[in-house]
Formats: C-alpha cells, sequence, structure tokens
C-alpha cells in the first residue's frame, strides 16, 4: 500500500485521474462505450511517459524496495485506475436505465456483459503493455504501439456484438438476459486477475535484467 500511495502521489498524471472520471460517458445516449476502455488504456501510458521524464525508475532503484516491488507498485496503480473508472461508471450505468434512456444505437449498452468483455480487453491491453514496457523500462510509446492494436481489434468486436442478431442477449437489460450475462461477467473477472498476475510475473522477470 506504500508504493501505491507513492505512486499516485509522485507518478500518476493528472490526466490519468480526468480519464478515470469518464466512465460517466456510459450516460451519454448513442455512444461507443468501448472508448471508454481507450482512455483507462491511454492513463497507464501517459503515467508511464511522465514517471520516464521524471527518473522514477532511477529514483525508485534507491528507495530500499526491490524491482518486484517497484513493478507491483507500478501494477496496482494500474488496476487501481482501471476499476475505479468501471466502477465509477456504474451508478451512471444504473441511472441510464432509471432515466429509460433508449438503447445505444452505436454498439453494446453498459450491460454486465459489456462489463465483463472490458476487463478481458484492460487485461489483454495490460500484459502487452507492461510486459513490452519491462524489457526496457522506458521505452512507453513502444509498449504502448503494440498493445494498442489488440485493444482497438476487441473495441471493434465488442461494439459489433450488439449487432449480432444471435447475441442481442448481451445488449439487453431484461431480468432473464442479465442473468444469462452473469457468467461473462465472472469470466471477465477471472480473466482480468490472471492476466494482470501473469503481468507481473512476466514483468518482474524481464525488469530484473534490466541494468539501470
Amino acid at each position: 500500500m506504500k508504493l501505491l500511495y507513492k505512486e499516485i502521489r509522485l507518478c500518476a498524471h493528472p490526466t490519468s485521474l480526468v480519464f478515470a472520471f469518464l466512465g460517466c460517458l456510459v450516460l451519454v445516449p448513442a455512444y461507443p462505450y468501448s472508448v471508454i476502455l481507450l482512455f483507462g488504456s491511454l492513463a497507464p501510458y501517459i503515467t508511464f511517459v511522465n514517471a520516464r521524464e521524471t527518473n522514477d525508475l532511477w529514483y525508485t532503484a534507491i528507495l530500499p524496495v526491490s524491482k518486484a516491488e517497484s513493478v507491483g507498485g507500478k501494477c496496482l496503480l494500474v488496476v487501481s485506475l482501471q476499476l475505479f473508472q468501471l466502477l465509477f461508471s456504474v451508478p451512471f450505468a444504473m441511472l441510464r436505465q432509471g432515466l429509460h434512456i433508449a438503447n445505444n444505437p452505436v454498439g453494446l449498452d453498459a450491460t454486465p456483459a459489456w462489463y465483463g468483455l472490458g476487463l478481458l480487453v484492460y487485461g489483454v491491453f495490460d500484459i502487452l503493455f507492461l510486459a513490452s514496457f519491462y524489457k526496457s523500462g522506458y521505452k512507453a510509446g513502444k509498449a504502448f504501439l503494440l498493445a494498442s492494436i489488440p485493444l482497438g481489434s476487441m473495441m471493434v468486436l465488442v461494439e459489433a456484438t450488439a449487432h449480432i442478431p444471435a447475441l442481442s442477449w448481451m445488449d439487453s437489460v431484461q431480468p432473464e438476459d442479465l442473468l444469462r450475462q452473469l457468467p461473462i461477467l465472472l469470466a471477465g473477472i477471472i480473466g482480468y486477475a490472471a492476466l494482470l498476475f501473469l503481468a507481473y510475473r512476466i514483468s518482474v522477470k524481464r525488469y530484473e535484467k534490466v541494468d539501470l
């Protein structure tokens, strides 16, 4: 927790905190909600660039912490920003239903299925971004470019599910359809946790070989 506090106070770029609050965009009537996931992926990238420019890796290296703990602090920051964003969006998704706003014509609504798929999108982005970044400890742009390709592809697929008749139940808020979506949400939670754990292990292994 001390490392997370240090990351939030010294490393988290102000714009990343702004992006975290953009979960409220699920209230917009016609908007591709998967773009919210793009903002949640830009937040780590901007934060890692900011950390590089302020020599955070060198500063952390002189602290009484291991490289594994340094990586763990960054991973906790990424997870905190992304989960905060999604949790912050939940009340707005519920308000949307309370206001009886029409179904989103652009793509998938903010249903449990969307949250499950969104977590998987984040998980895939994080493992590619973090594992690539910690090969050198400073090439954030290259890492983001590598991770953004599957990120964009998965965002398109998530939105496309709303336009596939056989998967129309994923875009519904009817009680019976919400129950069908719960396994997708559960799979997303498990997948996100597994991918983040794997991202941490790979990142630590690679960062241990980096000569600062």
